[in-house]
């Protein structure tokens, strides 16, 4: 399995997916104009880092701490609806898989930090809220 990475643009949050560290970025704008196009292959790289996990664990019989960070200055709607999808994904991440959310935001940007919250209670998962 191979690390996945894109470089931030205008219009595009930097993504690093680091397997052999099980770290998870995601950083900056997200409005890309196909999201769709943009999103697809982070979600076919989680559901093949899935598989690997599960590999891991049997071959290693040992708990996986996953950190996934979110720190978006800004998405679109469209976006929030693959953020849904990543989060969903990571949630059914268990058996000896610790996932810790970490969502970050300015102090002035209550509009993220609500955001974060929204999702949150949406997804049942619990997240670290991180003031920047």
């Amino acid at each position: 399995m191979e690390n996945y990475k894109v470089e931030a643009t205008e219009n595009t949050p930097l993504i690093e997916l680091d397997h052999n560290n099980h770290t998870l970025l995601f950083q900056g704008d997200s409005r890309p104009e196909n999201v769709q196009q943009f999103y697809s292959p982070v979600i076919e790289w989680l559901d093949n880092y899935w598989k690997h996990l599960y590999f891991l664990k049997d071959l290693n019989n040992a708990s996986i701490k996953i950190d996934c960070n979110f720190k978006f200055e800004y998405f679109n709607s469209s976006s929030a609806k693959y953020i849904m999808d990543i989060i969903t994904m990571l949630s059914k991440f268990d058996n000896g898989v610790t996932l810790n959310i970490n969502w970050y935001y300015e102090e002035m940007d209550e509009d993220m930090q609500e955001a974060g919250e929204e999702f949150e209670d949406m997804m049942g998962v619990k997240f670290n809220f991180i003031q920047l």
